[in-house]
């Protein structure tokens, strides 16, 4: 049996598996003695087989001017990260509580503006942000829905205290590596579900597919939806074939798609076929060159005339990005109380916003303390680990602070907890965050559980694969429920080289 778990290390952050003397957390009691029940070198050999798994299912991701080639399979660590089911109910609340605030806010102020005339918000700090699409300004999309799609990033603090570092309301990636981890997970580890009541994954595609033909134009009978990628090169294309695959629709680009007779077609083989759903994969910026950058060639002519006339609906709306501008963050509990007049029930991560001056002077008087982040980057780019940052790296951000204060926000490191990882032959703590996905339509589901993301260096807190992070299956357990457990699949094949191949251009 292996002897890992008895001299597994604690690197000061809150272990999601195991307390501080060591005993297994009360959700991981039944994995952790599967665990120590396993024979030496058998997470190893599982370990392989989920990579050669991954390998011949085709599941990879891009990363732009990397040296070693565009294409990387997708990297995965064998064990799970698991969470308590009575935590996520309440973590569940707190995302549906959030997403509806936030869709309040993005349809008021791109009409009303309710919130900037009482002054719960700067109107100078929304002015400015580089996400606000005046373009959209006097229109509500179908039930008003803004962000259909969302992924809301979670992170756990030292003393066990969950935050939401961030929203995602544009084109959030990920979701199919949920589903594929849970796929591979139970292709070569089927043994360690048994006995277990894991929350099933595998219907969020159909629950996807649900939410946006509801959100079709009103009056439209057997809507028609498609998924719209910017092509291969992107680097999320293996998600968007994934996605429209599963949900059995077709996966288009710009030039599939023409504008006529004030209605967006899909160009087929027997002639133009009307669509009426557009689960857009591409950023505000490209979608229409008759409305914003003329020189895109990823985008549809005429298709923002065609939205604002209310005969498509676009998933996510365009415009949406003002609400996940990271300064605007920093408002979202005040957002909440405003439109539902309820406290916000997952906490932010204290903000300090780099356009106030006070916040400004405390920021550039702390920056060896401080996480310092662009309001709009995302994969990890831009950003200032302060605690392990330079005197030189320091000084260069209080230059690009004094130039452009409303492009910074700062925040206090956190102590990411952590997760057994897969390290070697050896189990070490890598610090995790969490990225759940929620759909938002006649009503708003959650999936249960998301996307882990786990730091694979030693010390790193950067999860994100574009900078070497990997992922984890993550299951959501309900400890003592009369569930039946998720059952694993008939093959128990601890090697999957020989498994059928489905390659990402199938879809």
């Amino acid at each position: 049996m292996i002897n890992e778990l008895e001299t597994y290390p604690s690197d000061g952050a809150y272990d999601e598996m195991f307390t501080t003397n060591g005993e297994a957390r009360g959700c991981c009691a039944s994995y952790a003695k599967k665990l120590g029940n396993l024979q030496t070198g058998e997470l190893g050999r599982r370990q392989t087989s989920a990579e050669h798994a991954l390998r011949n299912m085709g599941i990879t991701f891009n990363v732009y001017g990397h040296a070693d080639g565009r294409e990387k399979v997708w990297p995965f660590d064998v064990l799970p990260r698991i969470i308590d089911g009575n935590e996520w109910t309440q973590v569940e609340a707190g995302l549906k509580q959030r997403i509806r605030a936030l869709n309040l806010f993005l349809d008021d102020i791109y009409n009303e503006q309710d919130i900037l005339h009482d002054k719960v918000i700067p109107e100078d700090l929304l002015a400015s942000a580089g996400t606000l699409r005046p373009q959209m300004r006097g229109f509500s999309p179908a039930k008003k829905v803004w962000c259909h799609i969302s992924g809301v990033d979670l992170v756990r603090d030292a003393d066990g205290t969950i935050y939401v570092l961030e929203d995602n309301l544009r084109c959030p990636s990920g979701v199919s590596y949920v589903l594929e981890n849970r796929e591979v997970m139970k292709r070569t580890f089927p043994q360690v579900f048994e006995g277990i009541a894991v929350r099933p994954v595998e219907e969020y595609s159909e629950q996807l597919l649900k939410t946006l033909l509801q959100c079709a134009p009103p009056g439209t009978i057997a809507p028609t939806a498609v998924v719209l990628t910017p092509g291969s090169y992107n680097s999320a294309y293996y998600e968007h074939t994934f996605l429209a695959q599963q949900m059995g629709i077709q996966l288009v680009q710009g030039s599939d798609l023409v504008v006529e007779n004030g209605y967006v077609h899909m160009r087929t083989t027997q002639g133009l076929q009307r669509v009426d759903v557009i689960y857009r994969r591409i950023d505000d910026d490209f979608l229409d060159p008759k409305c914003f950058r003329k020189d895109s060639c990823l985008g549809v002519p005429g298709l923002i005339d065609v939205y604002r006339a209310g005969r498509v609906t676009l998933a996510n709306a365009p415009g949406t990005g003002v609400a996940d501008d990271k300064a605007i963050y920093a408002y979202v509990p005040e957002i909440i109380k405003y439109y539902l007049d309820e406290d916000a029930i997952l906490q932010n991560v204290p903000t300090y916003v780099c356009s106030d001056p006070k916040h400004r002077q405390h920021v550039l008087a702390n920056l060896d303390k401080l996480v310092v982040k662009p309001t709009n980057e995302s994969g990890g780019y831009g950003i200032l680990m302060g605690p392990q940052s330079t005197s030189e790296e320091q000084a260069k951000y209080v230059e690009l602070i004094n130039a452009n204060p409303r492009n910074y926000i700062a925040q206090p490191m956190l102590n990411l907890s952590t997760v057994p990882t897969l390290v070697g032959d050896r189990l070490q703590p890598r610090h995790v965050d969490l990225r759940p996905f929620v759909l938002c339509g006649e009503d708003i589901y959650v999936m249960p559980g998301g996307l882990t993301r786990v730091a694979l260096t030693e010390g790193s807190m950067i999860v994100n694969s574009s900078q070497g992070g990997g992922s984890k299956d993550t299951w959501v357990i309900d400890e003592n429920s009369s569930q039946a457990p998720q059952e694993p699949p008939q093959s128990t094949a601890t090697d999957s080289e020989g498994e059928q191949s489905q390659s990402q251009s199938q879809s």
